[in-house]
């Protein structure tokens, strides 16, 4: 019998074909074929919410192939991904061979999969079934929302909210979650408190610390101290009293380990531990699923990385089992198997546990076969997997009561302390925590009531504030969004990096800070559709979309209740003013835009004219606050800061920002917004003199920028000094292509744009001298790059770093990594779908013209020719506007 079975990389086709052997030919799909075109009608709740699917152009050509294996076939086997993903792409690709007539009497079966080694493939065809509707119906019902919310509340945001990119069902109520945080952190009011804390030595004179507990018959808790005054009374009456062992008691406990692996907490663990980004752990964990060769076979190493279960095969319960005891003994192992369950909104998507396929494969030797990000998810999850079923680990808490009595003022101090009897899981694994406060406990020495204690120096008697909430981690975001049932696991990481792509927020020192154009889109947002970024209204429509998956709930059902209030909502605006929408923005983000003054002021009062009112304002390099009296009164400020004159003014209306005066000429230094982006200026121009113009690097902000900045920036090309040998100067400088140092008609880059400020002569030299020796060593040809694999249509593909910046090669067609994408973690799907791309856009390179074809007169000839020709074209046409509509539905 032949049977065809399609999966969705080639990296799996290529493996499974191996442990399928003869009688079974697996295609790959190369992920989704079919998608919701971007353009307007693709989803018309007019017609029932009818869906116009399109194959994708680098689709056609490969389900043409899987059209004609099917033809010849005897069975049809859909093997893609077991996630609601995975079964839409089953399903999109079953209906396009029909749809081709490709299928005639051949039974279709779906199998599924949960790593990719031989056992689990092999068990897998055993267990064939039919495509899971439900989980099909919550998949377009989802797709569905997804592009009505993109493609009707994105241009709202466009025509009242200039400079907003896009709004998402999901990716709003995460964005708002982090805006809510930082308004919290901006109405923080800190509260003194005092802490005491004495330095107590028992008989043996073993020490410890004590805090206060108690004092004049009252408890005292953290925040109970609330002034010195207060405190230093304490302190004298602690100093002043005899103290002796009141109370020991002494508490058996266990710390139970955490359960192995979902997507969401290995997210979660991964950034906490590892420093790893949500979307970059994701792809780590695809390739460690999609295997590495052992032995001259593909194994994969871990099962499938989008799961909501924690529960793992009893096969390999007892495998980790088996080696728990070998490698721990018989201590560690607890006497039957740990079960784990956990609550899953959708029992049908609940699959196994993210784990190591064989916990035999150690990572240490692993280790020498993978890279060093691959190494340390593999130890993260086999460390986590193995310790989920070893043994508790055992613990002592003790709590010490201590009596201070004759100063006159009862009061009584208190020591606590946690030791670890037995380690347990401990011996292997210990979760990481977002606030980074877990202290290590301490043990306690032995006392018993009525012990006697002294005092080891003064008591220590701290000032202290209470901290506002932290801003969220990428790991803290992705625990709330699930806590509150908002979007799937799945989809976080996707969700974290758009809100990044678009701006909206930034991450510093790994917290999320939501931007300025962030807060206004969430502020319109709250204004104007506040119900559809509702932390419980999402989450209800999640749990909705879930008893889809059921069949408990018809998924056109869903939609048409969602529509019709949100249609209603989204044509409210329409008449909707510009001056409506800042009138709200103001009163929501007043406390941001407008803070309190400390002299009780009117903080909108203008401090220029003030007459005015002071407003939020929206230019060409965002939003800012000015006054209301413009033009007459020219005041502006930065969005969400108070300089209180006219220093560090924002953008004008008129888009020229003036940064101040340079000390040198006393010409005015602005910021201004050119074709190619912002740059600053010095003074005007005279007569046809121009004046010094310098463009903002990239990632340099134009609303952070400075005078002191901008007269860095007007400073250059920096002089190094004299090359030793030549005696040439060396000059510093940032171009069109970075920063860089330049020598005698030779530049060679610098690793970053503050470089060129600080560079010294002994540096810019060696940089010089590296990059001559790296044009003589290249002189035989371009770097091979790094193979990625085959392309569907033959020839390799491979990834290369070039003079603009890395990009993928495939016969002669290169295409340029976009922006964030790392190369060094580039996957051969990924690749292929950008060189495509670039093929289908004509990106081929044209073929080397021949030297010397033409005589030196006879191309002197035809210029004026080739002038009137270029004269001649026409303008070219303007691209679809459906084009840039995509934006709504991402």
């Amino acid at each position: 019998m032949n049977s065809v079975v399609i999966v969705e990389s080639p990296a799996k086709a290529k493996t499974i074909n191996k442990y399928l052997g003869p009688g079974y030919e697996v295609l790959a799909s190369y992920g989704h074929v079919r998608d919701l075109p971007a353009k307007d009608g693709s989803v018309d709740p007019n017609a029932d919410f009818h869906m116009l699917w399109e194959v994708d152009g680098k689709a056609a050509q490969r389900l043409n192939e899987i059209a004609r294996a099917v033809k010849g076939a005897d069975r049809l086997i859909l093997a893609t991904d077991p996630d609601r993903e995975g079964e839409a792409i089953s399903w999109h690709v079953l209906e396009v061979l029909r749809a081709k007539k490709a299928l005639k009497d051949q039974p279709v079966e779906r199998v599924v999969f949960n790593a990719i080694t031989k056992q689990a493939i092999l068990d897998a065809m055993k267990k064939p079934r039919e495509i899971d509707a439900g989980l099909v119906d919550a998949y377009l019902a989802r797709r569905a929302l997804d592009y009505l919310v993109g493609f009707n509340l994105s241009p709202v945001l466009w025509r009242k909210l200039p400079g907003a990119r896009s709004a998402g069902r999901v990716q709003s109520v995460a964005l708002r979650l982090v805006c809510d945080r930082e308004a919290e952190i901006e109405r923080f009011v800190p509260r003194e408190y005092w802490s005491l804390v004495a330095t107590l030595a028992t008989p043996k004179n073993e020490t410890f610390e004590a805090r206060i507990s108690a004092a004049d018959g009252k408890k005292i808790g953290r925040l109970d101290v609330p002034d010195e005054t207060t405190a230093l009374a304490l302190k004298a009456a602690i100093e002043a009293s005899d103290l002796k062992v009141a109370n020991v008691e002494a508490k058996p406990g266990r710390r139970n380990p955490p359960p192995p692996f979902t997507t969401s907490t290995l997210q979660q663990e991964a950034s906490r531990k590892l420093g790893l980004a949500p979307n970059r752990t994701m792809q780590i964990a695809q390739r460690l699923y999609e295997g590495i060769d052992i032995g001259g076979e593909t194994v994969g190493l871990i099962t499938y990385m989008r799961t909501d279960g924690v529960d793992m095969d009893p096969g390999a319960v007892s495998a980790v089992r088996s080696l728990i005891g070998s490698d721990y003994g018989a201590r560690y192992l607890p006497g039957s198997p740990r079960k784990y369950t956990v609550k899953a909104k959708n029992a049908q998507e609940a699959h196994e546990a993210v784990r190591p396929t064989d916990p035999r494969r150690t990572p240490r030797e692993m280790a020498r076969r993978l890279d060093d990000d691959q190494a340390r998810l593999y130890e993260l999850i086999w460390k986590r997997t193995v310790a989920s079923q070893m043994e508790s680990a055992e613990v002592e808490r003790t709590t010490v009561d201590i009596s201070a009595t004759g100063s006159g003022r009862p009061i009584e101090l208190r020591a606590t302390g946690t030791v670890v009897t037995f380690d347990g899981f401990l011996a292997l694994y210990q979760e990481g925590r977002d606030d980074e406060e877990d202290e290590e406990a301490k043990r306690l020495p032995a006392m018993a009531a009525n012990d006697p204690l002294r005092r080891v120096g003064p008591v220590a008697a701290a000032q202290h504030h209470t901290e506002p909430p932290p801003r969220y981690t990428e790991a803290a975001l992705v625990k709330r969004m699930e806590e509150l049932g908002i979007g799937r696991p799945s989809t976080y990481a996707a969700t974290l990096a758009v809100l990044r792509d678009r701006e909206y927020v930034k991450l510093d020192k790994k917290r999320l800070v939501p931007d300025d154009k962030g807060r206004l889109v969430t502020a319109f947002l709250e204004s104007f559709f506040d119900r559809y970024v509702e932390y419980d209204f999402t989450a209800a429509l999640e749990e909705k979309l879930d008893k889809v998956s059921n069949n408990e709930l018809d998924w056109k059902e869903v939609l048409r209740d969602f529509w019709r209030d949100f249609i209603g909502a989204v044509d409210s605006t329409k008449e909707l003013r510009f001056a409506q929408v800042i009138d709200a923005l103001n009163e929501i983000l007043g406390p941001y835009i407008f803070p309190p003054k400390a002299d009780g002021s009117d903080p909108r009062a203008c401090p220029t004219c003030g007459t005015g009112q002071l407003s939020l304002k929206l230019g060409k390099f965002g939003s800012f606050v000015g006054c209301s009296n413009y033009p007459e009164c020219r005041y502006t400020r930065p969005l969400g800061a108070d300089s209180g004159g006219e220093d560090g003014q924002a953008a004008g209306p008129d888009g020229v920002k003036l940064l101040g005066q340079d000390p040198k000429t006393g010409l005015d230094v602005t910021l201004r917004a050119g074709r190619f982006g912002p740059y600053v200026q010095l003074g005007e121009p005279v007569e046809k003199e121009k004046p010094k113009r310098a463009s903002l690097p990239k990632g340099w902000s134009a609303a952070e920028l400075d005078l002191e900045a901008a007269l860095r920036l007007l400073s250059l090309p920096r002089l190094v000094g004299l090359h030793p040998e030549s005696g040439l100067p060396i000059e510093a400088n940032i171009g069109r292509y970075g920063p860089y140092v330049s020598h005698d008609g030779s530049y060679a880059n610098l690793d970053s744009v503050e470089e060129v400020f600080e560079v010294g002569l002994n540096r810019a030299v060696a940089v010089i001298a590296e990059k001559k020796e790296k044009r003589g060593a290249g002189r035989g040809g371009a770097a091979a790059g790094r193979a990625l694999g085959d392309h569907p249509d033959g020839g390799a593909v491979t990834v290369h770093a070039g003079r603009y910046g890395p990009y993928v090669k495939h016969g002669k067609v290169n295409a340029t990594l976009p922006k964030g994408v790392d190369a060094d973690a580039l996957t051969l799907d990924e690749a292929i779908k950008l060189v495509d791309a670039k093929a289908a856009a004509g990106g081929a390179k044209k073929p080397a013209r021949k030297a010397a074809t033409k005589s030196a007169s006879k191309a002197a000839a035809d210029k004026p020719a080739a002038k009137k020709a270029t004269a001649a074209k026409k303008p070219a046409a303007k691209k679809p506007a459906a084009k840039t509509t995509k934006k709504a539905a991402e």
